[in-house]
């Protein structure tokens, strides 16, 4: 649910993980995506189920993409203009409604004079009992969006609701939580927490829901050129201001999941293609949930910028190779 740093979820209880049959067992459900997206272009997986039962956290692939006690998967969307023209939630399995929760206003836990979220943490939401003691969580939904009530019968696939930013959230996107009885079960990883903790194990989704839920060790979310320093908070919004002829001209870039020791570039070529500017950024000095990277240049020359097609570039290097990569453009 958080960013950096977060405030746990409590939605439900954080216990021995499952360690019952292995996923593909008697019983065992398959899970469908439940997010109506393209993860790796308008949706991406911000947090994983931590998998360190001590203080630490780690997820599934022994990486730092989850936080302490995080008891589900985040599937974000990129900015709250996505998730204002709806974004659906789908039912991952079969199964039948046991609980939802409506009414609670879509707002950050950051925003100024944000209400308490004690009591639904998790936001509007619907559970759903897939039967064999398996429930399913929906967490964060849009206020007025939910389409099904206690007591129906949903099938795979079938709208509940849309992502919404209710509860215990500061970004929009949905908290997918897997139980069996009491447990915490990873769809990544359903086994129990025994070392190795990142032992390769089948998961709980379809074929086609984990090759495009596959790991990935950190995105390029939005992209895009200001007239001027882009805010974690514009950029959320989408609200971000284009350059003018006479105003600054920014290329910036926000990131998930960047790891220790990353190395950021990012570089402007100009009409004329020549570099306007570029930006080497120092090696990371600890992991970041998310970040901005920004450059450009302030004054314009007398006269004005050229108008022209301005590209920029991001580059994130890992261990002497090239980890993410992204460019785009603009018309001035």
């Amino acid at each position: 649910m958080r960013l950096t740093p977060f405030a746990a979820l409590t939605v439900l209880a954080l216990t021995t993980p499952w360690a019952g049959a292995r996923a593909g067992g008697e019983g065992t459900p398959k899970l469908a995506l439940p997010l109506a997206c393209d993860v790796g272009r308008n949706c991406e997986v911000q947090n994983y189920v931590d998998r360190d039962d001590g203080p630490g956290a780690l997820d599934f692939h022994c990486g730092h993409r989850t936080y302490d006690k995080h008891d589900g998967t985040d599937i974000r969307v990129l900015d709250m203009a996505a998730q204002r023209s709806g974004v659906d939630v789908l039912a991952a399995a079969p199964g039948t409604v046991v609980a939802v929760r409506d009414g609670v206003p879509d707002i950050s836990i950051r925003a100024p004079g944000a209400p308490s979220v004690v009591g639904h943490e998790c936001g509007n939401r619907v559970g759903i009992a897939l039967g064999g003691g398996w429930i399913i969580d929906y967490c964060h939904l849009a206020r007025g969006s939910l389409a099904v009530k206690v007591g129906d019968t949903v099938s795979v696939g079938q709208r509940l609701a849309q992502v919404g930013l209710s509860g215990q959230t500061e970004f929009p996107h949905l908290h997918f939580s897997v139980r069996h009885g009491t447990a915490v079960v990873d769809p990544f990883a359903p086994g129990p927490v025994a070392p190795p903790v990142c032992a390769s194990q089948a998961g709980l989704w379809t074929p086609v829901a984990a090759q495009a839920l596959a790991y990935r060790r950190g995105a390029v979310l939005n992209v895009g050129f200001s007239a001027g320093l882009a805010s974690m908070d514009a950029v959320e919004e989408a609200s971000i201001s284009p350059p003018k002829t006479t105003s600054s001209i920014v290329a910036y870039a926000r990131l998930i999941g960047l790891e220790a020791d990353d190395v950021v570039e990012v570089s402007v070529i100009g009409p004329d293609g020549k570099v306007f500017v570029r930006d080497v950024l120092p090696a990371l000095d600890h992991d970041k949930a998310q970040w901005i990277v920004q450059a450009g240049r302030k004054a314009a020359p007398a006269g004005g910028w050229p108008h022209g097609a301005y590209s920029a570039q991001v580059q994130v290097r890992r261990g002497g190779a090239v980890a993410l990569s992204r460019q785009w453009q603009m018309l001035l």
